[in-house]
């Protein structure tokens, strides 16, 4: 069994950190995968305007890619990091992150799963040709974002109730609002130019 509060420490129900963790790994892989030139998996996964740029060698695609994967790679770190007890200061950053994934994941997958069933259910119209790719949105990275939504939210809400310096929940759900709010901001300007 543990000591409650000694920083470093293994906790107890910190398995959701460690599932951030996997889910960042295995999603960094297609953006590594697609910005050092291959399309596997993309070809009826992903829009065809943007496997076109990735096929093409798009710089500033290329660019979006390898950012893309790394930042990816921060969600992993960010879900280790909420495996153990931080100091002060690493602890706000954690939640700020943590709050923010878990809202951009949850926005991004639920529009995803807000359009496919709009589609199939006749409501919204695309494309013929694009009718299997927005089912891939539907049944694969809908889901995909949703569950690493879900999964930083957990992972940010079982560290906030074992961090003693975390007493004051008030001023932490603050920041995890906070960084909310910016993901959000953010997912709503990447949507309104055609990025997200």
């Amino acid at each position: 069994m543990a000591i409650k509060g000694s920083t470093g420490e293994v906790r107890p129900g910190t398995r959701w950190g460690y599932a951030v963790a996997v889910w960042g790994v295995l999603f960094a892989i297609p953006s590594f995968l697609w910005a050092a030139g291959g399309t596997f998996g993309a070809e009826s996964t992903v829009a065809p305007e943007l496997v076109r740029l990735a096929r093409d060698g798009v710089p500033w695609f290329l660019a979006v890619l390898w950012v893309t994967g790394f930042l990816k790679l921060f969600g992993a770190v960010i879900g280790l990091g909420l495996t153990r007890l931080r100091g002060r200061r690493t602890s706000r950053a954690l939640v700020f992150c943590g709050g923010g994934a878990a809202v951009l994941l949850g926005w991004h997958g639920g529009l995803f799963l807000v359009h496919g069933i709009l589609v199939e259910t006749g409501a919204a119209s695309v494309d013929p040709a694009l009718a299997g790719l927005t089912r891939w949105y539907l049944y694969l990275w809908g889901p995909w974002f949703i569950a690493g939504g879900l999964a930083f939210a957990t992972a940010t809400a079982r560290y906030l109730r074992r961090h003693p310096d975390h007493r004051d929940h008030r001023s932490a759900r603050h920041r995890a609002a906070l960084g909310a709010l910016g993901a959000l901001l953010l997912s709503l300007a990447s949507t309104a130019t055609g990025i997200g």
